[in-house]
């Protein structure tokens, strides 16, 4: 079954430059981070500062434009960075990306080489659809802090993706929850490329084909689906 995804009419107001790609894929195969996907990650890096020449993350105009819309809802983007920026931050360190497992890897490092931020969820774990939305500041996100399983609450206003079950990632896409995200056992994933004018939605086409021909190539016959661009305009 296809998972519904919706935008809701306030956060088109807000970001009426947003567009989103989603992959839907099944069959995947995932598990511990390889050589393969640690090279790309390395690329990806490489990939980046070829393309920032120099500046920092937060000068390209695509992350200017994502702090501005993380300003309009009432975060400090300097503090809670969009994904794609706080991944570059850490791509242009002498550490590194991290590796987290095969299939985080393959996403992390489209979200590198493109500085557009893309999450991955599974699907056997999301309740319903999810819904982009602005928050009233009482759902739940199950989240883990010093070990122990804690639920916290968006403020109000915040912009949160969402299931049935509650809050799936916060400030838009700034801190998924364990719940759903990608892990070993995942063999069914969304996979979400979100930008923001003035990236040309072409270049986020081309990012998520990228991504699908590698989901592809690490899960031999896995059943992988881009959807045609959803935009806010």
């Amino acid at each position: 079954m296809t998972l519904t995804l919706t935008v809701s009419d306030d956060v088109r107001a807000l970001a009426p430059g947003f567009t989103h790609v989603a992959i839907e894929a099944h069959g995947l195969v995932n598990g511990p981070s390889t050589d393969a996907s640690a090279d790309l990650l390395d690329d990806a890096a490489r990939r980046l500062a070829a393309r920032l020449d120099g500046r920092a993350p937060h000068e390209d105009p695509h992350m200017a434009a994502w702090r501005a819309a993380y300003t309009a809802f009432g975060s400090k983007p300097s503090r809670t960075r969009n994904s794609a920026e706080a991944l570059a931050r850490r791509a242009l360190t002498d550490a590194g990306l991290p590796r987290i497992n095969l299939l985080v890897d393959l996403y992390n490092a489209i979200s590198v080489a493109h500085l557009i931020p893309v999450g991955g969820e599974d699907l056997d774990r999301i309740q319903g659809g999810m819904r982009l939305v602005r928050a009233t500041g009482t759902e739940d996100f199950v989240t883990v802090a010093g070990g122990e399983k804690t639920v916290e609450h968006p403020d109000a206003g915040e912009v949160v993706w969402c299931d049935d079950a509650g809050v799936t990632c916060r400030r838009w896409n700034w801190r998924q929850g364990p719940r759903t995200r990608l892990a070993e056992r995942t063999t069914s994933g969304i996979f979400l490329l979100e930008s923001m004018t003035p990236m040309p939605v072409a270049e986020v086409e081309e990012a998520a084909a990228e991504l699908a021909e590698l989901l592809r190539k690490f899960s031999p016959g896995a059943d992988v689906d881009v959807r045609a661009p959803w935009s806010a305009a």
